[in-house]
Order: C-alpha cells, then sequence, then structure tokens
C-alpha cells in the first residue's frame, strides 16, 4: 500500500508547523532542512511556488500520494458547493483520519495502520481500506478481539470536543461520523482555494 515512509521531522521542518503529528522537535530544531538551514538565501517564493507548497502540505499532513490526493480533488470538483471546502470534506472524511478524530489512534498514521490490520469496522463490518470514505450516520469501532487487546485501547484517548461532526462512546469503543464538517470547525492550517488555483491551471 503506497505511503509516504521518508522523515516525518523534515516534512514538518519545511512548513515549520508540526503536519505530521507529534512537533516536539520543532522546538530543537525549526530549521528549513539543508545544509545551510536558516541561514540559507531565501528568495520569496511564486505564486505557482505557493501553490505548489499548499498542496504538499494537505498531502502530507492526511497522508495521501499524489495520485490518490488528485482523485479526491477531482472528486470535490464534481460535488456540488465550493471545491476547496469539498476538498477538506472529502479528506476529513477518510476513514483514517474518522479514526484519528475520534481519539483510537494517537496519530493519522496510527490510525492507517489500524484500518490497514483490519482492527476496525464500519457500521459492524471489519473495513481495511483507510481511504474508504465515511458517509454520515455510519459507525466506527473496534472488532471485538480488538477491543480487548491493551495494546491498542491503550492509546484510546477519546475524540475532542471541538470535532462536533462526530461522536464517539469510549466505554463501547464506538463512534458515529454524524456529517461532514464544515471548513471553519477543522483545525488544519490548510489554504485550500491555493490548491484549487493550482489544479485549475
Amino acid at each position: 500500500m503506497a505511503r509516504y515512509t521518508g522523515p516525518k521531522t523534515k516534512i514538518s521542518r519545511i512548513f515549520g508547523e508540526p503536519i505530521t503529528g507529534n512537533g516536539k522537535w520543532l522546538t530543537k530544531n525549526s530549521n528549513p532542512p539543508g545544509m545551510h538551514g536558516a541561514n540559507r538565501k531565501r528568495k520569496t517564493l511564486g505564486e505557482y511556488a505557493l501553490q505548489l507548497r499548499e498542496k504538499q502540505k494537505a498531502k502530507y499532513t492526511y497522508g495521501l500520494l499524489e495520485k490518490q490526493f488528485r482523485k479526491t480533488f477531482d472528486e470535490a470538483a464534481r460535488r456540488k458547493g465550493v471545491t476547496g471546502e469539498n476538498l477538506i470534506k472529502l479528506l476529513e472524511a477518510r476513514l483514517d483520519n474518522t479514526v484519528f478524530r475520534m481519539g483510537i489512534a494517537p496519530s493519522r498514521q496510527a490510525a492507517r495502520q489500524l484500518v490497514s490490520h483490519k482492527h476496525i469496522t464500519v457500521n459492524g463490518e471489519v473495513v481495511n481500506v483507510p481511504s474508504y470514505s465515511m458517509k454520515p450516520g455510519e459507525t466506527v469501532g473496534l472488532k471485538n478481539k480488538s477491543a480487548v487487546n491493551t495494546a491498542i485501547t491503550g492509546n484510546v484517548r477519546g475524540k475532542n470536543a471541538k470535532f462536533s461532526w462526530i461522536d464517539f462512546n469510549e466505554t463501547e469503543l464506538k463512534g458515529t461520523f454524524l456529517a461532514y464538517p464544515e471548513r471553519e470547525n477543522v483545525p488544519e492550517n490548510i489554504k485550500e482555494q491555493l490548491i484549487v488555483e493550482l489544479y485549475s491551471k
């Protein structure tokens, strides 16, 4: 299964944000990667560079490679409404992201692994496709054997109250995808309009 397996801290240093999860290393070294680090003379980014940078940030944040990201964008463009907002809604509706938002896994990478290893169920059926697109009303939970595995349940922390588009019961270890989130409720620092402009060229 295709995924980014390179150095995660390096990616966070490129953007200056903890977009791949834990940002503790940014406090030690927040300089951009490269031999000269912060001393390197950097030109002001042009329009295309800013658009490309924003697309790369979104890809790394949600753990997608180029082909899959483009397919998601094309689906967002086909739907009614604002394409950029549709893109964020589709990315948030991915099964691996939903598992992460519910607090079942500590990171999107960990959530992807849980899904791939058949620990996660959707409406009671095992689904091992991280890109599975959740629909409002669908339920997510742990498989029976996984629900008693302390290595898995020990990482469950419960959902953040600000994620109003999902519900999660920590006792039953089950949650519901209530609705597609509104853009203002998604905390990721992504300028989706720049991505739309990039793909519209």
